[in-house]
């Protein structure tokens, strides 16, 4: 089963790392989220001829402003597809799904996957040293 995760995780970086990255501060985070409310999302996969329903709740956010490589304000669309990465003051990281962060008590939380449900270790606001999203 470990080996399952991990394979999961190291096929979600392949994923992601091919993709352009973006980067915030944990400040100009704070303030989109300001007003943003949890809400539930319905997702639907499977392989023909069977299909499932899942859902995962997460935030209500739609767009989001980041900065590029060039430090160019970047207005991006929020997708089930966009990933975020954070890494604390200790050098770890963790990568999930964007629309599933929330932010309650200075704490963010998340899951991996829409599908697996598989929550990510909570991660205090003051221990991040690095917010990338990743499209």
């Amino acid at each position: 089963m470990n080996r399952f995760f991990s394979g999961l995780m190291f096929a979600i970086a392949a994923l992601l790392s091919s993709c352009k990255t973006y980067h915030l501060t944990t400040d100009s985070l704070l303030q989109q989220f300001a007003d943003v409310k949890p809400e539930t999302k319905r997702n639907y996969f499977g392989v023909f001829p069977l299909l499932f329903q899942g859902s995962v709740t997460g935030n209500s956010l739609r767009q989001i402003k980041v900065l590029d490589k060039n430090n160019k304000v970047r207005v991006l669309r929020i997708t089930n597809h966009t990933g975020i990465k954070l890494t604390t003051l200790d050098g770890k990281s963790r990568i999930f799904v964007f629309d599933t962060l929330l932010i309650k008590d200075s704490t963010i939380t998340g899951n991996r996957s829409h599908i697996f449900l598989l929550d990510i270790k909570p991660v205090k606001l003051a221990d991040i040293a690095k917010i990338e999203i990743q499209r």
